[in-house]
């Protein structure tokens, strides 16, 4: 693996990478990053000069006076920042050819992540979203057992918290799951349907979207911060095959349909399809998840597609492809208030 090698690299050899943003999600970042081998984590920028205080001392790592300058110094940047102002850091940084972490949603309006990517573009850099869920160790168990599915059903549930209500529940929870169906679902979309109510905040709290896509498939997302209880789980079937990935309690359930004696799995039963078509037997399969931190394997993976020269495993048109499909989202929400009104 890429970060044993690293162990045994001398300091000069490593990626200097700094983190522009130190908050809740910028903590866990840094803690992530001073576990990869490969990454000599310079420092960090925040302008909040008493958080900053603290995540110094309980971090041991420097905190720089400015963004540019930090950008300046390193080699990678890590932009865990409030969104308003993705563009402004990563554009800064891009500029100065560095490779670019972005966390989710990549920038504020889809105007903004198309001149990011032409930015980029001419960086010639590597530049990756954090859409963490990609790296949730249920659903890369998953992947391998996608065959076009036909319908998808996601719940992102979350009990209210303060914390991230500035942005519509689209942006806020629900872009996760976009991204997961984009990824999984290699069409088209064809037809955006959706509908939201803001009980709380001014802007959307729960909201349902539906998406059809050019190959039939559709997918139905629901998103809500006012719940009573905390869900993230997505359903998806496929001919022959309903897979359930719980991402919250990181599990997976494949429940298969197929020949009798074509699995060794002995948790299933037999069924008869009647008028002479034979019987066929449904395999139930729950396969164990080794828990691992999502956030340290993205940043790992993203230290990897620099040092191998590879594509990053969530590309900036992936973040740019869930912004534009989550503004579609509030676009018809937003003229279904007007209908009303």
């Amino acid at each position: 693996m890429v970060g044993e090698k690293a162990n045994f690299a001398k300091k000069e050899d490593m990626l200097k990478i700094g983190v522009l943003g130190a908050g809740h999600l910028g903590k866990i970042h840094l803690k992530c990053i001073k576990e990869i081998p490969g990454f000599d984590l310079v420092g960090f920028y925040d302008p909040d000069s008493e958080n900053a205080r603290h995540v110094e001392e309980e971090f041991s790592v420097s905190r720089w006076a400015s963004l540019e300058q930090l950008i300046d110094a390193v080699q990678v940047v890590d932009i865990v920042t409030p969104t308003i102002s993705h563009f402004d850091c990563a554009s800064k940084a891009l500029r100065k050819c560095r490779h670019v972490f972005i966390e989710k949603p990549i920038v504020t309006t889809v105007e903004e992540a198309r001149d990011l990517i032409k930015i980029a573009g001419e960086a010639n850099v590597k530049v990756q979203v954090g859409h963490v869920e990609r790296f949730n160790p249920a659903f890369l168990a998953a992947e391998s057992s996608f065959d076009r599915p036909m319908f998808i059903e996601t719940h992102r549930l979350s009990q209210f918290n303060p914390r991230g209500t500035d942005v519509p529940v689209i942006l806020d929870l629900m872009i996760h799951d976009i991204d997961i169906v984009l990824s999984v679902v290699k069409s088209n979309i064809r037809k955006i349907s959706a509908s939201g109510v803001a009980v709380i905040s001014d802007s959307p709290d729960i909201a349902n979207a539906r998406i059809e896509f050019d190959n039939g498939c559709v997918a139905n997302l629901t998103a809500s911060r006012i719940s009573l209880k905390n869900m993230r789980k997505s359903r998806f079937f496929q001919r022959d095959a309903y897979i359930s990935v719980d991402f919250l309690k990181k599990e997976l359930e494949i429940v298969r349909i197929g020949e009798p004696g074509t699995s060794e799995d002995v948790q299933g039963f037999f069924f008869d399809l009647g008028k002479n078509k034979g019987t066929r037997q449904i395999f139930f399969d729950k396969p164990e998840i080794k828990p691992t931190n999502a956030i340290r394997t993205e940043l790992d993976s993203f230290y990897s597609a620099i040092i191998n020269n590879t594509t990053p495993p969530v590309t900036i048109n992936d973040g740019y492809l869930a912004l534009e499909v989550a503004h579609k989202i509030m676009e018809r929400i937003n003229q279904g208030a007007n209908n009303i009104l």
